[in-house]
């Protein structure tokens, strides 16, 4: 028996949810609708096709056989009916119809559904300050936006641009317009660093020190008040709490919220902070109403709670998700884990699971193993330093999360994704060390980095290492006489070491190279506690132990070595 599906929304989690009904169930009939002209389209490509990485605005509308995806294509490639420039205005649940508006003609039109799927998606939120609607103020909340925006930089118009907000997208724009354009680009964060609320603060500021390092002005703990016009009109610069800039755009980028207005104004259940509510099988609280994408609450895998995850990616499998539900094939979606990863010029960061301050927060007897190994083969070319932090409960030993910084390759990627397979499913500190990755020089080194840095958790949590937390550090590094009885034990070739010792006095920061302790281990303070640095933390490990052995136990290891503090622009630190 044929059945009608009405789907509102046609931009990710829409389109899969059609083409998939339309394979499960081909003589059904499938209505798509969207209020926007421009469909199915790759809106996380935005910032590319801005950059110029991405040539033409059409190649993010197109299949993988370069055929632009439109009503047309999908009425007859996919046999999926679309109206586009049409709006729905409510939902009648009783009489199961979607009252639409037609936004050429202003007619309006019920449609009948036998189920309903709401792919409504995100909307940009626009700060409500004084000057948000002047000409040359953007939000990156459409493909029309992004044509706009490129339009303007190619014509020679922006010289100077100011990008508000220091999540992904905020920090891919900022990436964009000085990259291939050479424009002059500030950007403005609220928070204390950048990426708040996926990041630790080392990561977040071994990213800053990069991007400013590529002629990026960032300002963090900073807030825009207002935009400035230029008299005619058009935006002329942005005042914030600390200072006045110059800008001939001005990029909004301070996140995006559901919207689920008609959801609500139908009466189905909504969380406080506007997503709506779904089981696994993605059904809303009326079973005849599914929705998926980004106007939908997800569940942490981690925490368990509500969270929020808008990604293509997940649009697409929650698409497919409620369209093998609704045609009769059980499936689930379980969950997220929050996997996250950018580019940033030449740099990659990357996350899943939860930070280690969320971890706190939730309540996790948590800690972390901060590592910096190669990102492959010592010895092969071209091989780089990779920063990796594994946040774990010590009472379960299971993981909840891994950060990620280092080069724009392959290397991250791989681990991070293996990382959140395992966390989805409960995985502990010895899943990690016992995780099999594919292996040659090309890609990982003998011990990948992921095994490596589950190694040092095991040790962590076995009590084996003792390590120095990094704030601790860093806060004696600024002021040593916060800890009086501290020593750094510098194990580097001497040469290394010399500028640290010629910086902090030998009575702070003493040489001692790791080939030689042994030797000179009897010259170490037995009244001071030794902190043990090398440049990656392994080689100082090794020394804590063999100190442990002959009874000498007033050590502690600065995990991650001089790898991680020299990436973190600290202004005390002159290290190439």
């Amino acid at each position: 028996m044929s059945r009608t599906v009405v789907i509102i929304g046609a931009v990710a989690a829409g389109p899969k949810a059609a083409s998939r009904l339309k394979r499960l169930q081909p003589n059904w009939n499938i209505l798509m609708i969207d209020e926007d002209s421009l469909i199915s389209y790759g809106g996380c490509g935005i910032p590319y096709y801005v950059s110029g990485d991405v040539s033409d605005e059409s190649e993010l509308r197109s299949t993988s056989f370069h055929v632009i995806r439109d009503a047309a294509f999908f009425q007859h490639a996919k046999g999926v009916e679309v109206r586009t420039r049409t709006r729905a205005l409510a939902i009648d649940r009783s009489q199961k119809k979607v009252r639409v508006q037609y936004l050429e003609t202003g007619q309006e039109e019920d449609l009948s559904y036998d189920s309903l799927i709401l792919a409504t998606g995100a909307r940009p939120f626009e700060l409500p300050i004084p000057g948000a609607g002047l000409d040359g103020v953007f939000t990156v909340s459409n493909l029309h936006k992004a044509i706009e925006i490129r339009k303007r930089i190619a014509s020679g118009k922006v010289s100077k641009a100011v990008v508000i907000g220091g999540g992904a997208i905020g920090i891919e724009m900022a990436e964009a317009l000085t990259d291939l354009w050479g424009v002059e680009t500030s950007l403005i964060e609220l928070e204390d660093r950048l990426l708040p609320g996926i990041m630790d603060w080392p990561f977040a500021a071994m990213l800053k020190q990069y991007l400013e390092e590529q002629n990026v002005h960032i300002y963090t703990a900073e807030s825009a008040l207002s935009i400035i016009d230029d008299g005619n009109g058009r935006v002329a610069g942005i005042k914030t709490n600390m200072r006045t800039l110059d800008a001939d755009l001005v990029i909004m980028a301070v996140g995006v919220r559901p919207r689920s207005e008609l959801a609500r104004a139908a009466g189905l259940d909504v969380t406080g902070w506007g997503a709506i509510k779904v089981n696994q099988r993605l059904q809303t609280s009326d079973p005849n109403i599914y929705a998926a994408g980004d106007c939908i609450a997800c569940t942490s895998l981690i925490t368990r709670k509500e969270t929020y995850a808008p990604l293509g990616s997940l649009a697409n499998r929650q698409g497919r998700i409620a369209a093998d539900n609704i045609a009769g094939q059980p499936a689930v979606f379980k969950g997220v884990c929050s996997s996250f990863i950018m580019k940033a010029f030449d740099r990659c960061i990357a996350a899943t699971g939860i930070s280690y301050e969320a971890a706190l927060f939730e309540g996790f007897d948590a800690d972390y193993a901060l590592t910096s190994p190669s990102d492959r083969a010592h010895f092969f070319p071209n091989q780089a330093v990779v920063i990796l932090q594994l946040v774990f409960d010590r009472k379960s030993r299971r993981i909840l999360g891994l950060q990620a910084f280092g080069m724009m390759n392959d290397s991250i990627s791989a681990r991070v994704d293996a990382a959140a397979g395992l966390i989805a499913k409960g995985g502990t500190i010895e899943d990690f060390a016992t995780l099999e990755m594919a292996y040659a020089p090309p890609f990982s080194a003998a011990i990948d980095s992921i095994n490596a840095a589950a190694y040092v958790a095991e040790n962590m949590c076995d009590n084996r290492l003792r390590r120095v937390d990094l704030n601790r550090f860093l806060r004696w590094a600024e002021n040593v006489e916060s800890e009086p009885n501290w020593l750094a034990v510098d194990l580097r070739h001497p040469q290394e070491a010399s500028p640290m010792v010629e910086r902090f006095g030998a009575a702070r920061w003493t040489s001692c190279p790791y080939e030689r302790v042994r030797e000179l281990h009897t010259e170490l303070s037995e009244d001071k506690t030794c902190i043990l640095i090398c440049n990656a933390g392994t080689r100082s490990y090794e020394i804590q132990v063999f100190l442990d052995s002959i009874g000498k136990k007033n050590t502690l290891v600065l995990c991650g070595g001089l790898n991680v503090i020299s990436r973190l622009g600290l202004s005390w630190l002159q290290m190439k």
